[in-house]
């Protein structure tokens, strides 16, 4: 398994390297600890505190990302606009928002909060289980992308009926359906009726 920056380690404002922590939750999402981050995947998997970011266009269409062929865990899938964990005692908020600059270049300019999800997803291909207390967050962007190459492989704005249609044919991650399920009801809000989600 590759070892990139993103699977153990990152250096600190004192520049000594450091293994890069998860919030482990129970299933109440209160927090019960920490783990490695490359610790908490392996099966069965540990429950940690993780949250997706799903960002549309003035025109309702969902930005997707193709995961970095380089991404230690499901890369080269399509799936929603960011994903990822926030450090121990980081707001699920403002992680989403760090990591959406981060990873696309670009700061939502609407960001709201749409829920939890729970899930247990195996990964066949890595084989690591994500094993989530997921946060969900809504927004829109209105300025231009500037994907990191080392996290993000493409970009696409799809309508739904679109995102249907490349999900039949294109490999997603294994959490895309469930996080987007779980999101539709504030996703309906944001983007009105016209839209079609």
């Amino acid at each position: 398994m590759p070892i990139t920056p993103a699977t153990a380690t990152h250096s600190s404002s004192n520049g000594t390297v450091e293994a890069i922590l998860l919030e482990l939750v129970d299933e109440d999402g209160n927090t019960i600890g920490t783990a490695e981050k490359l610790a908490a995947h392996q099966p069965p998997g540990q429950l940690h505190r993780a949250f997706s970011v799903f960002l549309f266009d003035e025109h309702g269409r969902l930005l997707l990302q193709q995961r970095a062929l380089g991404k230690y865990h499901s890369p080269g899938v399509w799936s929603n606009t960011c994903c990822g964990h926030p450090y121990p005692a980081e707001a699920p908020f403002a992680a989403a928002a760090r990591r959406t600059y981060e990873e696309l270049g670009v700061s939502p300019s609407l960001l709201a909060e749409a829920g939890t999800v729970r899930y247990n997803h195996p990964d066949p291909e890595s084989g690591l289980v994500e094993q989530e207390y997921n946060h969900l967050f809504v927004g829109m962007v209105q300025s231009s992308l500037h994907p990191d190459p080392e996290e993000v492989g493409d970009t696409a704005f799809v309508t739904a009926a679109e995102l249907m249609e490349r999900h039949a044919k294109d490999p997603f991650s294994a959490w895309f359906l469930t996080v987007l399920d779980a999101a539709r009801p504030a996703i309906r809000e944001l983007t009105g009726p016209s839209a079609g989600w």
